[in-house]
Order: C-alpha cells, then sequence, then structure tokens
C-alpha cells in the first residue's frame, strides 16, 4: 500500500465521521456550549466577535498572513511531512502565547484574541503554501476561511461548510476573479454567525496560563488536522477529475 492509498481511507472516514447524523453525544455537547455561550459576557461576545471580522478582511484583503511561495515539485508524502512539521511548530507556538496571556489575567488575553486568532490563519496560509496554492489568489484564501469555519463550527453548520468545500476547484472557478466583485460583506456577516463562540472562547484562559497553553495547543492541533484533511480531499477530488478526463478521450478516440 502507497501513501496515498493509505490516507485515501483517513480521508474517506473523516467524511464520514463529518456527515454522519448528530449522536446523542453531540446533541448533548452542543445543548451545553450553547449554554456555556448563553454565560459568554457581552465584553467577550463583542471582542470575538469583532476579532472575527477583522480577521476575514485581513485574510481577503491584507497582507499581513504573507507566505512564502507556492512549493512546486514535491510527492505528497514530502508536502505532508513538512506540514507536520509546522503543525508542530505551531502548537508550541500557540501554546506559549496562550500561557503569557493567561499569566496576564483574564482581559489581557481578551485584548490578545486577535493574535492568538492570527497565529492560527498564518499556519493555515503557510499550510495552503506547501501543498502548493497561490494564496495570492483570493478564492484560496476563502478556502482558509472555510478551513477555519469547519474547525470551529457547530455539527450541523460544520456538514453545510463541508458541502461548500467539496469539490471546491470547480465551484472556485465560478467565483469572480476579481475580489472586488465578490460580495465580501455578505460573506462576513454570514461567517461570523456560523462561527461557534463558544468554541472559540476556548482560546481565552479564563482560569490562568496552564489552561492557555494546553486550549491554544489542543485547538491547533485541531485545525491542523482539518486542514490537512481539507487540501487531501481536494487533492483526490482534482486526481479523480483528471482520471475521468483521460477516459473520456480515450473513449472518444475509439468512437472516432
Amino acid at each position: 500500500m502507497n501513501y496515498e492509498q493509505k490516507i485515501t481511507s483517513e480521508v474517506d472516514f473523516w467524511k464520514f465521521k463529518i456527515l454522519q447524523k448528530p449522536s446523542l453525544f453531540n446533541k448533548v455537547t452542543n445543548s451545553v456550549q450553547k449554554k456555556i455561550n448563553s454565560y459568554i459576557p457581552d465584553k467577550v461576545h463583542n471582542a470575538i466577535t469583532t476579532a472575527i471580522k477583522q480577521m476575514v478582511k485581513a485574510v481577503l484583503f491584507g497582507s499581513t498572513f504573507t507566505t512564502s511561495k507556492p512549493l512546486t515539485d514535491l510527492t505528497l508524502m514530502h508536502r505532508e511531512a513538512l506540514i507536520k512539521q509546522k503543525i508542530e511548530s505551531y502548537k508550541k507556538t500557540g501554546a506559549a502565547e496562550g500561557g503569557i496571556t493567561g499569566a496576564g489575567g483574564f482581559l489581557m488575553s481578551l485584548a490578545d484574541f486577535p493574535l492568538l486568532l492570527g497565529i492560527k490563519m498564518k499556519m493555515l496560509f503557510d499550510i495552503a503554501a506547501v501543498y502548493g496554492y497561490d494564496v495570492k489568489d483570493y478564492r484560496e484564501r476563502l478556502f482558509i476561511l472555510h478551513i477555519f469555519q469547519l474547525a470551529f463550527s457547530s455539527k450541523e453548520e460544520s456538514q453545510n461548510i463541508f458541502v461548500k468545500m467539496q469539490d471546491w476547484d470547480n465551484k472556485a472557478h465560478q467565483l469572480p476573479t476579481n475580489i472586488d466583485e465578490f460580495d465580501w460583506l455578505t460573506f462576513q456577516q454570514q461567517y461570523r454567525d456560523y462561527i461557534d463562540l463558544a468554541k472559540l472562547a476556548q482560546m481565552l484562559p479564563f482560569v490562568g496560563a496552564a489552561v492557555g497553553a494546553v486550549a491554544n495547543y489542543k485547538l491547533i492541533d485541531k485545525l491542523g488536522k482539518t486542514a490537512m484533511m481539507s487540501y487531501r480531499m481536494r487533492f483526490f477530488s482534482l486526481q479523480y477529475a483528471i482520471i475521468s478526463t483521460d477516459e473520456t478521450e480515450n473513449q472518444n478516440l475509439k468512437i472516432s
């Protein structure tokens, strides 16, 4: 079994887990998260909402998350070995930053929330480049935002986002090539509404440095794995499209 065959089964299982109906545990968890959401102070809600809006705008229009050029001429196995190293590095960075903000108290961690968010977004840009995608194209940036949504949305919303991400390369061609023609304000509003604030609030170390370090370590690990699976899905989708095209051309040649 080669590397691609091995990870195909991993991707299939990941898809299955996302698309399966919510279990009793999922429903209970969702209920608990909604309850937690209701207890989150307005100050926290507003800070997270503002940070999300700023993040969307920065990702689509800014140069905050500048990254290296997309890598070419590498096997998938080599790419993913590099990506796993990057994820581990970002996990350590996120844990350190979470610990520092946690040690400074809740108000400091709230003020530094955009920084904690930025670390995670920068990782996604780096992962995209290693997979060979050019993030100068805003449509690739949209895909990155969807990955973040997928990781930090409720079970129901994550399924809706997953459907949007499937066959992304074909869907991306239907989007305007110029970002000025893209209705990003509507996207920003919907994006904020889909994000589960209770999940994002886990980044905020309510009870000190240790919790901040562990929470950010785990959240970055989850986001990194979600990104890898998302780009694997695109890889296999493109592979299937190429095979299908070749088969169609061969059939046409036989007919002619």
